[in-house]
């Protein structure tokens, strides 16, 4: 395993730049919350090559990755403290060294990153962007049935990180010049970049969040669905992140759809309330579907469509 240093290092950056994971995270077996602290700094490091404000050049962002890569997969020498544990974690856990490269190219496709036309553009960018993730997770939970696991897994971290995406749409367009609201979407609703860039939250831009809202909470079902698959002491743990992240939707909605004005937020009070609800149903119940259907913001009248929506047009040629 990584040593002491290595997992404090690892767990400092997991705490300051995923504070609602991090929460989560906490509930984990040890050997499980270990493992990923450090997956979780990798990750990050990797992410922060790219989420970057500073003005680095393409060429040396695409330099560091492969850098990245190249220690992590022990290609190259390296004396970073995370690099080198989730090098340990990969041959502890036989974590296949596509899973990493997958994560690395989608890291690599954001520094030259163009908006996604479609919804299928956008999944395949989080094939490496979210499920890759998930798959290194199955493999440090030690799941047994991996096979039935994987699919649940994967929709539940593209619901996570289309969760992100949906929060940090302000974010994303201008500090980072990235749009992850797919164009079919956006122009079925007459959306545009430049609409997004002056923060122009119109009747279409609302419209077009609640059908990515909607999206996003059909994979939540089907992730949280799949929660029975995982070893007991596992399934606790990510019912609850589920129900943190689900959380933003209720804000989101209370902000009437704005996220261009204000970027929705938790307090760590509210999200200690929702771990404790969500503890207290699972203790009567352990059924995950049936406690995210109780806690889970997702599931409150307030977030339902009061109008029918129209349905989204592929965009023309």
């Amino acid at each position: 395993m990584p040593s002491r240093s290595q997992l404090a290092k690892s767990k400092r950056i997991h705490r300051r730049t995923g504070r609602t994971f991090y929460l989560a995270t906490r509930l984990f077996p040890k050997d499980v919350r270990e493992a990923t602290y450090v997956l979780y700094a990798f990750f990050r490091i990797a992410d922060d090559v790219v989420d970057t404000t500073e003005d680095r050049s393409p060429d040396s962002q695409r330099e560091r990755l492969e850098h990245i890569r190249a220690a992590v997969l022990g290609r190259a020498e390296t004396d970073e403290p995370v690099l080198l544990a989730t090098r340990e974690l990969l041959v502890k856990y036989d974590i296949p060294e596509h899973e990493v490269e997958s994560f690395i190219d989608a890291m690599v496709a954001d520094i030259d990153h163009e908006p996604y036309a479609t919804r299928e553009e956008l999944d395949a960018y989080m094939r490496g962007s979210a499920v890759a993730v998930a798959n290194m997770m199955l493999a440090v939970m030690d799941v047994d049935d991996e096979a039935a696991a994987r699919p649940h897994a994967a929709a539940l971290a593209e619901a996570f990180q289309l969760t992100n995406f949906l929060r940090d749409v302000r974010e994303d367009i201008r500090d980072y010049d990235r749009v992850y609201l797919p164009g079919e979407v956006r122009q079925a609703y007459g959306v545009t970049i430049d609409q997004l860039e002056a923060g122009e939250a119109d009747t279409g831009f609302r419209r077009t969040m609640q059908v990515e809202l909607a999206r996003t909470e059909a994979r939540y079902r089907v992730g949280v669905a799949g929660i029975r698959h995982l070893p007991k002491g596992t399934q606790f743990p990510v019912l609850a992140a589920a129900v943190l992240y689900a959380e933003y939707h209720h804000v989101i909605a209370s902000q009437e759809y704005d996220v261009l004005s204000e970027r929705p937020s938790l307090s760590t009070w509210r999200k200690l309330s929702l771990v404790a609800r969500t503890r207290l149903h699972w203790a009567l119940s352990g059924d995950p579907v049936a406690v995210f259907d109780r806690v889970a913001a997702i599931g409150e009248p307030d977030h339902l469509d009061r109008e029918p929506l129209p349905p989204v047009e592929a965009p023309t040629q």
